[in-house]
């Protein structure tokens, strides 16, 4: 057996239901509602009203105090990241600059691999810094120290 149901003209009888419900409650719906907000939800209603009542005004008055904050310069820092991405940084923000590369491992070795497509990056350098930093593409870090360098080295080819 099948049954078909197919969708008839006006609202469906549950609907009608919980509307009468609704409409027969809402004294106290709306006496819980002030309770709960501490009469919050009669004030915005009210609030409501006057507003559609009142015709809008024609002109509108912006104060703006103060002023809009400086614009600070970005102070530039030469960082490896926890998941060994190579980033320029704001100090002051912590926003990104620049992306120059990362550090990758080949077995037990960690190297520097730049930003270049040869290097399967989708995101690249610009070519000034590709040419400075060229040279140190693959350049192997064989402990902190030497990464520490490495970054000195990075910030003095970059004048950061």
């Amino acid at each position: 057996m099948v049954d078909i149901i197919s969708r008839k003209s006006g609202p469906r009888r549950e609907d009608v239901d919980a509307k009468r419900v609704i409409n027969k409650n809402w004294p106290t719906i709306s006496r819980l509602a002030d309770q709960i907000s501490n009469g919050g939800y009669s004030r915005s209603r009210k609030t409501l009203a006057e507003a559609k009542k009142s015709p809008a005004p024609l002109q509108s008055n912006l104060h703006i105090v103060g002023g809009s904050s400086k614009t600070l310069t970005p102070e530039p820092m030469v960082r490896v990241s926890m998941n060994n991405r190579v980033i320029v940084m704001d100090v002051r923000s912590g926003k990104q600059l620049d992306y120059l590369g990362a550090i990758r491992f080949q077995g037990n070795q960690k190297y520097f691999a730049l930003a270049t497509s040869a290097n399967d990056f989708f995101a690249t350098v610009d070519e000034e810094t590709e040419q400075k930093l060229a040279d140190l593409d693959g350049v192997v870090i064989e402990s902190d120290e030497i990464q520490l360098k490495f970054i000195e080295v990075i910030k003095n080819r970059l004048d950061i």
